[in-house]
């Protein structure tokens, strides 16, 4: 049976869905760009009505609402009452529709230029030099100072073995994204025992990365709070500032977790060895009887 020629020819259906998928695509990017258009127009002319939007863009108030609908959901704007000097009218007054923190932090800002702006006016004003360097630090130190304190509050509380743990959950609310995990020591010592085994504390994110590039100093005071925390010397393996992937720190092992897995090993071994002696003497217990039961006979 002869097959219909529109049934075979599925070519055109295929293509026209292709271009049906790349029309939907092209339309969802001109949607997000006279989104931006209708924020940027709100960022460089302050809280605007629908209508004030519509006359500057060259849109409909409809197709503005809708846009509005959309960055309100996002949190990118929120919608105020008018305020009306003198005079109002009849009726409710326009609403108008102004930017959230979150809005402006979407467009171009110059926090890093300003910190760093800052920090460079300290050193310049400590003198320069070594002297610049130690105002630097104890700027660095200063900032530290009070979120060393929220810290401890939260790691003392930890046992001594999750007190690693504890400090990347705490730097994890702050917007650092930490872990640990256990981990082997960074190197061997020469001609000596393996150094001990510790913890590795990463920082997937650096909200200062920036900053820290141009003034290290900030890297070295976070590893002295996490030091100071940790009750241990830490050193620090990589740093996004530096152009690694991750910051990276290692803390071995506490003189207290030391002797805590000590103990722990030396119940475990002496239990074995006690357990091991009272078999060897049940054993023991059991030869002797037998040979007492057996003197005296004839083995044959």
């Amino acid at each position: 049976m002869p097959v219909p020629e529109e049934l075979r020819n599925n070519g055109l259906v295929k293509y026209v869905g292709g271009v049906a998928q790349g029309a939907a695509e092209e339309q969802t990017a001109w949607e997000r760009r006279t989104r931006n258009r209708v924020a940027r127009s709100i960022l460089d002319h302050g809280p605007s009505t629908a209508a004030d939007l519509a006359e500057r863009l060259g849109l409909t108030q409809a197709a503005v609402r809708r846009h509005l609908d959309a960055l309100a959901a996002e949190n990118v704007v929120v919608a105020r009452q008018q305020r009306v000097y003198g005079n109002r009218g009849r009726g409710r007054p326009a609403k108008v529709f102004a930017l959230t923190d979150g809005g402006r932090d979407a467009f171009d800002q110059a926090y890093d230029q300003l910190a760093a702006d800052a920090l460079r006016w300290i050193a310049e004003s400590a003198g320069g030099g070594a002297g610049g360097e130690a105002a630097v630090t104890a700027f660095a130190r200063a900032r530290l100072a009070a979120q060393a304190e929220r810290y401890r509050a939260i790691v003392d509380a930890a046992a001594p073995e999750d007190r690693a743990k504890a400090l990347a959950q705490a730097l994890s609310a702050d917007g650092y994204a930490a872990t640990a995990r256990s981990a082997p020591p960074p190197q061997l010592r020469a001609g000596g025992p393996p150094a001990p085994a510790g913890e590795q504390l990463c920082q997937h994110h650096c909200p200062v990365a920036h900053i820290a590039e141009q003034f290290p100093q900030l890297c070295e005071a976070e590893a002295e709070v996490f030091s100071m925390l940790l009750g241990t010397h830490v050193q620090r393996l990589a740093t996004i500032a530096h152009g690694d992937g991750v910051c990276t720190t290692f803390i071995p092992q506490t003189p207290q977790q030391i002797r805590i897995e000590s103990t722990a090993s030396t119940a475990s071994t002496v239990s074995a060895t006690s357990t091991a002696s009272i078999a060897s003497a049940a054993s023991s217990t059991s030869d002797s009887s037998t040979s007492s039961s057996t003197s005296g006979r004839n083995p044959a």
